[in-house]
């Protein structure tokens, strides 16, 4: 499962450039702008690298999704006061679910 080092450094780098792209948004300062690309473009070495490793395309891509919504969300409500409804709370139980349900069969 070295794959999985990976999908977590891919998540990472992807949520680093989600709080770059956030600021790039509040402040359209071309620094947030350029930093967010590079970020996203680091991220993905690192899903390349988790994708030749075994991760699969479902698989993995699942995981990544769900982990990086999951911290997006916390970073989302904790630094920028934004807020989640019930609905969306559930969505993302359901989400933790799915991973639990993945990585079981692994």
């Amino acid at each position: 499962m070295h794959w999985l080092i990976f999908i977590g450094l891919l998540i990472v780098f992807e949520i680093i450039a989600d709080v770059f792209s956030k600021e790039w948004s509040l402040s359209g300062r071309i620094l947030f702008w350029t930093l967010a690309l590079s970020g996203y473009i680091v991220a993905n070495i690192f899903w390349l690298k988790a994708i030749r490793l075994g991760s699969g395309l479902g698989r993995g891509a699942v995981l990544f999704s769900v982990g990086s919504a999951l911290a997006a969300m916390i970073i989302g409500v904790v630094f920028y006061k934004e807020s989640i409804g019930k609905i969306e709370l559930v969505g993302m139980t359901l989400g933790v679910v799915s991973i639990i349900l993945i990585l079981w069969h692994s």
